[in-house]
C-alpha cells in the first residue's frame, strides 16, 4: 500500500484550472520529487494534500485513507508535515520556541517532545548551538534547517518539502541535499517539490514532471535526469 496517493486530482483558483487530473503515488520509505517550472502547480499539489486548498474533484489517500475532505489538523496529526516554501520560521521566536511550536499537537508528551529535539539537535548542532538565537537573525541555510526540524517534531510518516533550496548559496543547497538523504537513510517518506531538478532528481527513488497543471513525464529518477526532454528543459542541457 502506498504511503501517499492522489487519484485524478483537480483544482480551480476560481477560473484558473491549477491541476488537470493529476496521479501520483509515494511508496513507503521512498523519496518522490515533483518537478516543473514555477506556477505549474508544484505548490498547489501540496497545499492540496494538506487540505488548506480544496481539490474541486479527485481523491487524496494516506495508507489507504480518503483524506480528501480532512481538516489540516487532522492531515498533521495523521502524520503528514509540510516544510513550506521560504521556510516561514516564526522570526522574534527562539530557536527553541520554534522547534517547540512543532511539536503543538502532542504538548502531553514532554517526554517525547524532548527526545525529539536532542535529535534534532543531533542532526542539525549548528540549532543547538544557537537555541536560544532568535530566528530572524539566522542565516538562509540555518532557517531552512530550523523549518525541517519544526517539522521533524510532529513525527511525521511522510515529509514534504517546497523548494527547500530557494535562496540559498549554491554550498549550502548541497548541505540541504545531504541532510535530505540523511532524513530518507532514518527511514523518512518524502515528497520533494523543486525546481533545482538536478539535485532533486539525485535524491529521488522516483519522480514526476508537471507542466501546466499536468504530470507529463514520470519514471525513476536516474531515469528521469538522463531523459533528454528534461535535459534540455530543466537541466539546462
Amino acid at each position: 500500500m502506498p504511503m501517499l496517493k492522489i487519484e485524478n486530482l483537480h483544482v480551480y483558483y476560481g477560473g484558473i484550472h491549477a491541476l488537470k487530473g493529476i496521479n501520483l503515488t509515494v511508496p513507503q520509505g521512498k523519496v518522490v520529487s515533483l518537478i516543473g517550472a514555477n506556477g505549474a502547480g508544484k505548490s498547489t499539489t501540496l497545499r492540496t494534500i494538506t487540505s488548506l486548498v480544496k481539490p474541486t474533484s479527485g481523491k487524496i489517500y494516506f495508507q489507504g485513507e480518503d483524506i480528501t475532505q480532512a481538516k489540516t489538523t487532522s492531515v498533521i496529526k495523521k502524520g503528514i508535515t509540510l516544510v513550506p516554501e521560504g521556510r516561514r520560521v516564526f522570526a522574534d521566536l527562539t530557536v527553541y520556541e520554534n522547534l517547540n511550536l512543532g511539536a503543538y499537537l502532542r504538548q502531553k508528551d514532554k517526554n517525547g517532545i524532548q527526545k525529539d529535539m536532542d535529535k534534532v539537535f543531533e542532526l542539525f548542532p549548528r540549532l543547538k548551538e544557537r537555541e536560544w538565537q532568535t530566528a530572524g537573525t539566522l542565516s538562509g541555510g540555518e532557517q531552512q534547517m530550523l523549518a525541517i526540524g519544526r517539522a521533524l517534531m510532529s513525527r511525521p510518516s511522510v515529509m514534504m518539502m517546497d523548494e527547500p533550496s530557494l535562496g540559498l548559496a549554491p554550498i549550502v543547497v548541497r548541505d540541504v541535499f545531504n541532510i535530505i538523504r540523511e532524513i530518507h537513510d532514518s527511514g523518512m517518506t518524502i515528497l520533494l517539490i523543486e525546481q533545482n531538478a538536478r539535485a532533486a532528481l539525485k535524491v529521488a527513488d522516483y519522480g514526476y514532471v508537471i507542466e501546466t497543471g499536468k504530470i507529463v513525464l514520470e519514471g525513476p529518477g536516474k531515469e528521469l535526469a538522463d531523459n533528454d526532454e528534461v535535459r534540455r528543459s530543466y537541466l539546462g542541457e
